[in-house]
C-alpha cells in the first residue's frame, strides 16, 4: 500500500483496476469523463478499454464480457444512464457472470447537465443495488466491493458518485499495482435458458430479483457504510433527535455537528436496497428525524416506510416537509442552517425556507463559445443566408448549445443529445412552410444523430442538417470518435467519414465547407436550403485546442470608426470595445479571420490559423 492525494473520479479508477477490471467502456460526460480516462493511463495490458459511441452500446459491450465472466466497468452521467436503460432494465433480469459495475456520475445543481435526476431512484425502479460515496477515498473502496458484490449475486451494481465526490481530492491508501487483482475469464458458455431473455425467464427472474434483494437489505444493514453515529441522540433535554444522510451531504453534516447537542446521525451508503434493520435501530427511541440529502428524497421517503411498518412514531422530516430544498446541490452552508433549524426547532414550526440566500452573490459569468470557435462562424453563415426567412433551428447538447446565447440567438431547441434532428421534423409536420434547420456535433451524430437522419430521409422530410465537424468531443475533454480516426486503446483506425454515411443513407446533397470562409459558406446554406428533402452542410473546422494561431488579428485604429459590428453581430469574447473603438486582446485571438471578413471597412487584418 502507498499513499496517493487523487481526485474522486482517479480514485475510481484505481479501485476498478485494482478489483481486476478487464473491459471498461464509456461515453464522455461531465463529471463521469477522467473514470475512463484514468482507467486507460494506468491500465494492464490484459486491459480493455474503449469510448463508446453512446451509452447503449457501452452498456451492451459490458455486457456482453460480463458474459464471458469478465469483470467489467461502463462510465457515464446521470442524462447517459437514459440512453443505457433499454439494455440495463433486461439486463438486471438476465444477470451477469464476471462482476459489473456501472459509474453512473449525478450532477446536482445541475453544473454541467440538462436534468437533476437521481441514480438512486433509478436503481429501485430497475431493481439494481446502488453504491452512494461520500469521498474519493470511500469511492475507490467502494467500486472493489461492488464488483465483489456483483460477481457474486450475478447482478449489475451501482456506484453513484456525485460532481463534489468525482471532483474532490484526497490522500488515500492505494493498492501496488502488482497486488491488483488478477483473474481469467472462463468464457462464454452457451446456455439459451439463462442467456436468451424470454417471458417465462423474466417471470422466473424477477421473483429472485425481489428475493435477493430482501436478503441483501439485511446483509447490507451489518456493511460498513451504513452505521450510526452519536448514540446519545438528545437535544436541549426534551426531544431526542436524529439526522439521516448520504454522500457529500454525509460530509457536511459531520462538519456541521455541535458536539452538545448530540443529534444521533444515520449514515447510508447503500441506499438501495435499504438497510432496513440498521435504519430501524437508528429510529429507536426518537422524537424527530432529519434527513439531508441529494437529489430525491429517497432516505426520507424510506424512513417513512419504516416507521409505518414498524408501528414507530417518528417523525420524519426533510424535502417533503420543507425542510430541506427539493432541488439544487446542497452546501456546506445550507447544511449548517438546515441543522441549526431543526436542532432548536419545536414541533409546532413552520418551516417554508429550506435554505439561506448567501449574503453575498457572487458575479454571474455567462457561458460563451470560446473566441475563434469554428462554431461561431457556421452559426453566423447560417443566420446571415436565412435572414427574412421563416426558420427554425434545433439544436443539440455540445459546445454549439451555446449558440443560443446572444447575439447569434441560433438555437431555438435543445432537448438531449440528437433530439435536434427528430424535433425538426416534428416542426415540419405541422408548419411545413417553416424552413427547417437542425445542428449536430460530429461526435454526437455518431452518438445518436445517425437514427434521426434515417427517420427523416424515410420519411420524406425537408430539412437542412447541419453537421458541425471540429473534429473532436470537445465540450467534454477532447475525447476521440469514430470520425476522429484514434481509439482510446491508441490505434489509428481508418477514420467513419461523416459524408460517406450521409450519402450512404441516401442523400444526394452533402456539401462539406470551411465555415471560416465566410461568404463561401453563406453561398453554400442558401443553394443547400432550397433543395428540396434532406439534405446537409458539414461545417469542417478543427476545435482551435486542435488549431493553434500562426498569427492573430490585429485593429488598424485609422481604419475603425467605431461601427462595432464585429462585437454585435459575432459576439466574440476577444473583440473589445474600448474609447469608442474596438481592439482586440491578444491573449484570446485565434487568429480565424472571421471578424477581418464581417468588418466593413478593413479595420481588422493579419490573422491566420495553422
Amino acid at each position: 500500500m502507498h499513499t496517493e492525494f487523487l481526485m474522486g473520479n482517479e480514485a475510481i479508477a484505481l479501485g476498478a483496476l485494482a478489483a481486476g477490471v478487464q473491459v471498461v467502456a464509456g461515453y464522455p460526460g461531465t463529471p463521469s469523463t477522467e473514470v475512463l480516462e484514468m482507467v486507460a493511463k494506468h491500465k494492464t495490458d490484459d486491459v480493455y478499454v474503449e469510448w463508446s459511441i453512446n451509452e447503449k452500446a457501452a452498456m451492451e459491450v459490458a455486457a456482453g464480457a460480463a458474459y464471458a465472466g469478465a469483470r467489467t466497468m461502463v462510465t457515464c452521467k446521470q442524462v447517459g444512464l437514459n440512453v443505457a436503460s433499454d439494455p440495463l432494465m433486461s439486463l438486471e433480469y438476465i444477470g451477469v457472470k464476471g462482476g459489473m459495475v456501472i459509474v453512473v456520475a449525478d450532477d446536482p445543481g445541475p453544473i454541467s447537465s440538462q436534468t437533476e435526476q437521481d441514480t438512486r431512484t433509478f436503481a429501485q425502479f430497475s431493481k439494481v443495488p446502488v453504491f452512494d460515496p461520500s469521498s474519493p477515498s470511500e469511492a475507490y473502496d467502494m467500486v472493489r466491493d461492488a464488483f465483489e458484490l456483483s460477481e457474486r449475486e450475478g447482478t449489475p451494481v451501482f456506484l453513484r458518485p456525485t460532481t463534489r465526490v468525482d471532483h474532490g481530492y484526497e490522500s488515500m491508501q492505494i493498492v501496488e499495482e502488482d497486488e491488483w487483482l488478477r483473474h481469467k475469464p472462463e468464457g462464454f458458455i452457451r446456455d439459451s435458458s439463462r442467456w436468451v431473455i424470454f417471458p417465462r425467464l423474466s417471470v422466473a427472474n424477477h421473483a429472485k430479483i425481489e428475493r435477493r434483494n430482501e436478503r441483501l437489505s439485511e446483509e447490507l444493514s451489518g456493511s460498513r457504510y451504513n452505521f450510526i453515529l452519536h448514540e446519545v441522540g438528545k437535544t436541549d433535554g426534551a426531544r431526542h433527535v436524529g439526522i439521516a444522510t448520504q454522500g457529500i451531504s454525509f460530509t457536511y453534516v459531520h462538519d456541521s455537528l455541535d458536539v452538545r447537542s448530540h443529534p444521533r446521525v444515520l449514515r447510508i451508503g447503500t441506499p438501495f436496497p435499504f438497510p432496513e434493520r440498521c435504519a430501524v435501530e437508528f429510529l429507536q427511541g426518537l422524537d424527530e428525524v432529519l434527513c439531508v440529502e441529494e437529489l430525491d428524497p429517497v432516505i426520507e421517503r424510506a424512513l417513512i416506510a419504516v416507521c409505518g411498518r414498524h408501528g414507530l412514531n417518528v417523525r420524519i422530516r426533510g424535502k417533503l416537509t420543507g425542510d430541506i430544498a427539493p432541488s439544487g446541490e446542497n452546501s456546506p452552508d445550507s447544511v449548517r442552517a438546515a441543522i441549526t433549524r431543526f436542532i432548536g426547532a419545536r414541533e409546532s414550526d413552520a418551516h417554508t425556507e429550506s435554505q439561506e440566500e448567501p449574503s453575498v452573490q457572487l458575479p454571474l459569468r455567462p457561458p460563451v463559445l470560446c473566441a475563434g470557435c469554428p462554431h461561431r462562424a457556421s452559426f453566423y453563415a447560417v443566420k446571415r443566408a436565412m435572414k427574412g426567412e421563416k426558420t427554425i433551428y434545433c439544436g443539440d447538447i455540445g459546445c454549439y448549445t451555446l449558440g443560443n446565447a446572444k447575439p447569434l440567438d441560433m438555437v431555438d431547441t435543445c432537448l438531449c443529445m440528437g433530439a435536434g434532428i427528430t424535433i425538426a421534423q416534428g416542426v415540419f409536420h405541422v408548419e411545413p412552410d417553416t424552413t427547417c434547420f437542425a445542428f449536430v456535433g460530429d461526435s454526437t451524430f455518431f452518438a445518436s444523430g445517425i437514427t434521426g437522419v434515417v427517420n427523416a430521409y424515410y420519411n420524406q422530410v425537408n430539412l437542412t442538417l447541419v453537421v458541425l465537424d471540429n473534429s473532436t468531443t470537445a465540450m467534454t475533454g477532447h475525447q476521440p470518435h469514430p470520425g476522429t480516426g484514434r481509439t482510446m486503446m491508441g490505434e489509428v483506425v481508418q477514420a467513419v467519414n461523416i459524408e460517406a454515411v450521409l450519402r450512404g443513407i441516401g442523400l444526394t446533397t452533402v456539401e462539406t465547407v470551411n465555415p471560416l470562409e465566410h461568404e463561401l459558406a453563406v453561398q453554400t446554406v442558401r443553394r443547400v436550403a432550397a433543395e428540396p428533402g434532406v439534405k446537409a452542410i458539414i461545417f469542417k473546422s478543427p476545435c482551435i485546442v486542435l488549431a493553434r494561431p500562426k498569427a492573430k488579428s490585429l485593429v488598424d485604429e485609422n481604419k475603425c470608426v467605431g461601427c462595432t459590428r464585429c462585437v454585435r453581430e459575432l459576439g466574440c469574447p476577444a473583440l473589445v470595445p474600448t474609447d469608442g473603438k474596438v481592439r482586440i486582446d491578444q491573449s484570446l485571438c485565434t487568429g480565424c479571420t472571421l471578424c477581418e471578413q464581417v468588418c466593413p471597412f478593413g479595420a481588422i487584418s493579419g490573422g491566420e490559423r495553422l
